[in-house]
């Protein structure tokens, strides 16, 4: 159909002759035509004004509408009035409103954990470098509380029942057997108190015997077979500063970890045994504890420099990282948080020797290669 059939509106009241339907576009007025067709012909009714509602939307074919009354929309059913602000529903869904990101928090009493971690730091020095013998000491008593504070958590979760009273004994006979006799006193006191635990698990029924044993020998390996390592140190001419350095270099790893990761930390290293250490803190605590062993080296040993501090350093914060989540994998297994409760803000002792146990071997080798055993 062309623009002119839609430029005006026909005549009212004519019909065509062809289809009997009506004529939409414009006819020729005149006698000759209304003469032609008068008989054909019957009034259209004449339809109202109504009034529009909803402008063009009215309209689904979107057509230009002529003016006139035979060119108006057929009455339609007048929209319901709708408020120009409506109130919501009772019951709709309110928008959320945005709130503010968590804040990330340290998830322990930061301020006991301080308090205790410079105490016991105050403690070890001054043990450390007044009489050795009293360090010992400090030593064997921690690792007879980790042990207790593990083999509690055994029996508690898992069953198991490994005997304490000779790892306890044979655990602080290990730790001054490493100070007065070294790797070989050391090595002898772990037999023994293997052999211990062996005949002491044999006074009660054989039901268990295997776990039970096989627990009690990881456990004296675990704690003061590996503390013994400290204690060995402390032989040298300057084993009070390589015990130091030993105590500062796995405590500066453990901050810069956490200083990083709690600040930058987006990485999950190890999601399904620790889900709280980064990647991001791991770099934190290698460049930390590199920085910090350089000095050590550098001021604190003797024959000692620093390039050898940078080594020592990365392997301390590689084997600190290791033994967290070692004893994070076992308190996973055991499904406890803490070993223990004794410390406020750390846990127990065994939460507190984690970094530290692995760390002393590795500590104790390299010292020995870089600037020997004297």
């Amino acid at each position: 159909m062309n623009d002119s059939s839609w430029g005006a509106p026909p005549q009212a009241g004519y019909w065509g002759p062809s289809d009997g339907g009506p004529v939409q576009g414009a006819a020729p007025a005149g006698p000759a035509y209304d003469a032609q067709y008068a008989q054909q012909t019957r009034p259209m009714p004449i339809v109202p004004d109504v009034p529009e509602h909803g402008g063009d939307q009215d309209d689904d074919r979107g057509a230009a509408r002529a003016s006139g009354p035979l060119f108006q929309n057929p009455p339609a059913q007048p929209y319901a009035a709708v408020p120009q602000n409506p109130e919501p529903m009772p019951d709709a869904p309110q928008p959320a409103q945005s709130q503010p990101p968590p804040k990330k928090t340290a998830g322990r009493d930061l301020g006991a954990a301080i308090g205790v971690g410079v105490g016991l730091g105050a403690v070890i020095v001054a043990s450390l470098f007044v009489v050795k013998a009293v360090f010992v000491g400090v030593v064997a008593v921690a690792v007879v509380v980790g042990l207790w504070e593990l083999t509690k958590r055994l029996e508690e979760r898992k069953g198991i029942k490994a005997p304490l009273v000779p790892l306890a004994i044979g655990g602080a006979a290990m730790v001054v057997a490493g100070y007065a006799r070294g790797a070989e006193g050391a090595w002898v006191a772990m037999a023994l108190t293997a052999l211990a635990v062996l005949v002491w698990r044999m006074t009660e029924p054989p039901e268990g015997y295997l776990k039970d044993v096989t627990a009690g020998l990881f456990a004296a390996f675990y704690v003061p077979f590996l503390a013994t390592f400290v204690t060995m140190m402390l032989m040298a001419d300057d084993g009070a500063q390589r015990v130091l350095t030993f105590l500062l270099l796995t405590v500066v790893s453990d901050t810069g970890a956490y200083a990083v990761g709690w600040r930058f930390g987006r990485t999950k290293l190890a999601p399904r045994i620790s889900p709280g250490k980064t990647r991001e803190g791991l770099l934190g605590a290698v460049a930390f504890a590199m920085a910090a062993g350089a000095l050590c080296m550098q001021f604190m040993i003797e024959d000692g420099v620093w390039w050898q501090g940078l080594l020592l350093g990365l392997a301390v914060a590689v084997s600190a990282t290791l033994g967290d989540l070692g004893e994070s994998m076992i308190k996973r297994d055991l499904g406890i948080k803490d070993m223990g409760t004794l410390l406020p803000g750390h846990g127990g002792i065994m939460d507190r020797l984690d970094s530290l146990l692995p760390t002393a071997p590795v500590v104790w080798l390299l010292l020995v290669i870089f600037v020997g055993s004297g």
